[in-house]
């Protein structure tokens, strides 16, 4: 599984709508000096964004006619819009995240790991941000819409992650020791029950050091 992922990652594996996201994310990788994550993290996001909107323009990326007015929710991370019954759009601005590159690794994970709500992503737009005061860069990602029937049990979450190597680190976060893989916020608004199914619709996953080794 170990080596599926690594290719997955790297552009040389497919995963379910892969295609774009292992494009942009090479893309991006090329642009970064050696150690420049580590030491500038929040200088890197800055570099990654300009970089990622002139690739955006050159390659007809963005989304210009999204409906807010079918604006279902919101967390931290993202907002989500229902789009004709059967899919949902969200709008991320990998603010859980260092770069842009970790957030596409994200989307890549979550896709190889549960294909049945894999992101697909169309584009991307701005937006204000009143609290910021200038207009931010967001992912444009589609999904398909779950249906929920009763309330998600946290204890069949842990113990389907942990039968798949996941172990519980602390309330609703998980570690893979063998894939060196961080899978956290998996609360009952993350993971959604219909027909006894657990449908994972919004993960959040980190690369540690050992993932490479």
């Amino acid at each position: 599984m170990k080596d599926e992922l690594l290719n997955v990652i790297s552009g040389k594996g497919q995963v379910r709508h892969g295609l774009l996201i292992q494009t942009i994310t090479g893309y991006l990788r090329k642009g970064e000096e050696p150690g420049q994550r580590i030491a500038e993290s929040e200088r890197l996001k800055v570099q990654e964004t300009e970089r990622l909107t002139a690739y955006i323009s050159k390659h007809n990326l963005w989304i210009n006619d999204l409906d807010f007015s079918k604006y279902i929710s919101q967390g931290a991370e993202q907002r989500v819009y229902l789009q004709d019954g059967k899919h949902v759009v969200k709008l991320n601005d990998a603010i859980y995240y260092d770069c842009w590159v970790d957030y596409f690794n994200n989307l890549l994970l979550h896709n190889y790991f549960f294909p049945d709500t894999a992101y697909e992503l169309v584009g991307f737009t701005k937006d204000y941000n009143k609290d910021l005061d200038k207009k931010i860069l967001y992912a444009v990602v589609k999904q398909p819409f779950v249906l929920v029937d009763s309330p998600t049990d946290l204890a069949k979450v842990k113990n389907f992650l942990e039968a798949n190597g996941f172990i519980n680190s602390r309330r609703n976060d998980y570690f893979n020791p063998d894939l060196g893989i961080i899978l956290e916020d998996l609360h009952d608004e993350n993971v959604l029950t219909y027909n006894g199914v657990l449908y994972f619709i919004d993960t959040v996953f980190y690369l540690t050091p050992e993932f490479r080794q």
